[in-house]
């Protein structure tokens, strides 16, 4: 008969078979069309096979393996089907690993202007990141709409409540979702925390939605003429 190790207590929880996920990771066609995915745009196959630089067929039996494996989900548009990633917290393990992985080696003009819009603006799934995101954290704390509670976790200050109310964010649907609402995230471009969760991700999308930001190719976020000036004017009715 088998004995606890801890008799009379509950039985301790299972590790985790990390395996099973790391190798859906270790492969570099997977990993380059998870990165593809990183952006929070569903695409189709053959968009992920040539971000891949494989075949149609090479990718499709990747892509199972990423569904299978609860990395990535299908979603149908008539008779098209696009791939998209399971959920925001695949896109926080892509970040991570960019924070422990080397740099990639910059080989032409055309990959450094990449890399260099990567690291101003760019989706971590579906918030902003890079310096901008890393910005938009610091004045948020610094005009008090936001207060750090504890390690990882944030609020919404009063004041804080009335900034997204100004910018036609629902704090109280947010808050009903099964989301994290605004947590620390280290940002691998900037080795600084900005902000990942249900708020940053709403602020985002009302940024674009408004103009202040634009889709560049892939992940990049383009800052348009406008952002700088509308940021400073909303944020001030939260240190007024």
């Amino acid at each position: 008969m088998a004995i606890s190790a801890t008799s009379g207590d509950a039985p301790a929880p299972r590790d985790r078979d990390l395996t099973a996920v790391a190798v859906l990771f270790g492969d570099p066609a997977r990993i380059a069309m998870l990165a593809a995915l990183a952006g929070g745009r569903a695409l189709p196959a053959g968009e992920l096979a040539h971000r891949a630089g494989i075949h149609p067929a090479t990718a499709t039996a990747h892509l199972r393996k990423l569904v299978d494996g609860g990395l990535v989900r299908v979603r149908a548009q008539g008779r098209h089907r696009y791939h998209e990633l399971a959920g925001a917290e695949v896109g926080a393990v892509l970040e991570a690993l960019a924070q422990l992985a080397p740099p990639a080696e910059i080989r032409s003009l055309r990959a450094q202007r990449a890399a260099t819009a990567i690291a101003e603006a760019r989706t971590c799934y579906d918030h902003l990141a890079g310096r901008r995101g890393v910005q938009l954290r610091d004045r948020l704390l610094e005009v008090d709409a936001l207060r750090q509670v504890d390690d990882w976790d944030h609020q919404l200050t009063s004041g804080g409540r009335g900034l997204m109310a100004a910018l036609d964010v629902d704090v109280d649907r947010l808050r009903a979702s099964r989301r994290v609402f605004a947590r620390r995230c280290v940002d691998w471009t900037q080795r600084r925390p900005h902000l990942s969760g249900a708020l940053p991700a709403a602020i985002t999308g009302q940024f674009l939605a408004r103009g202040w930001l634009r889709r560049g190719t892939g992940r990049e976020l383009r800052v348009t003429g406008r952002y700088d000036g509308e940021l400073d004017r909303w944020l001030a009715e939260g240190a007024g």
